[in-house]
């Protein structure tokens, strides 16, 4: 595909700047998307976006997700940039020591906005687009923590949260705009070794940023007919 090839498709990728997110970037380039990558790290944004071929492949838009104002301004880099908007991963999220006696207030708050309002305010954003131009593909960073609880863990809570936000999106879509075109899939990674944990984890004990990118790219390139809702991706060595 010619670089300024204006059929290529455009996908928005939020939290793009490390893990799972530029991982995705890079797998989808390969696949012949055009990409509008942000996230709060401008710096990181700009190696990836001259790694994945500049402005005629790939945009930054600086975004913190809680802000409703970048989450406007990301859409409009690609419909600025682009001229379209086919997909939205948004991926954005972080999360924070289990106990409900660790961490901070502080640094609470600042998860769940990102993990919760942030999945919303990208969704916001995007969807009139969607609806308008009828089809798009709207991808969410959920968790396997997100489908059991567990001990003492707010980010848990924050990942159900935005479980029900995905299947409370394709619901809406069904039945309360009666659309039948804009596909939903929530991603649910288990344990993946990204800048999430502090330190690296073994070898074989975690998934890849690449592995969760595969899933991604799978559900993008099904039929326009088929609606992945979820996909569940452990380690093998996970027992639960």
């Amino acid at each position: 595909m010619s670089p300024e090839s204006p059929k290529d498709p455009v996908l928005l990728i939020t939290g793009a700047s490390t893990g799972i997110g530029a991982a995705t970037a890079r797998a989808a380039a390969e696949a012949g998307y055009r990409l509008v990558l942000a996230s709060r790290s401008e710096d990181k944004l700009g190696e990836l976006a001259a790694e994945l071929g500049g402005p005629d492949r790939a945009l930054v838009s600086k975004c913190d997700v809680t802000e409703w104002a970048d989450n406007e301004r990301a859409v409009k880099a690609a419909l600025d940039g682009f001229g379209r908007l086919d997909a939205v991963f948004a991926n954005a999220g972080f999360g924070a020591s289990r106990g409900f006696l660790e961490g901070t207030p502080e640094q609470w708050r600042e998860m769940v906005l990102t993990n919760v309002l942030g999945v919303a305010l990208t969704i916001r954003a995007s969807l009139p687009q969607m609806l308008e131009q009828d089809h798009g593909h709207m991808l969410i960073t959920s968790s396997i923590a997100g489908r059991r609880a567990l001990p003492g863990s707010l980010y848990s809570a924050s990942k159900h949260a935005v479980t029900a936000i995905g299947e409370s999106l394709r619901q809406e879509l069904r039945q309360m705009h009666e659309n039948k075109t804009v596909r939903v899939t929530l991603i649910e990674p288990g344990m993946v070794d990204t800048p999430f944990f502090d330190n690296p984890l073994d070898q074989g004990t975690a998934l890849e940023g690449e592995d969760i990118a595969r899933a991604v790219i799978y559900a993008l390139g099904q039929p326009a007919h088929v609606d992945v809702n979820e996909i569940l991706i452990r380690p093998i060595s996970q027992p639960t």
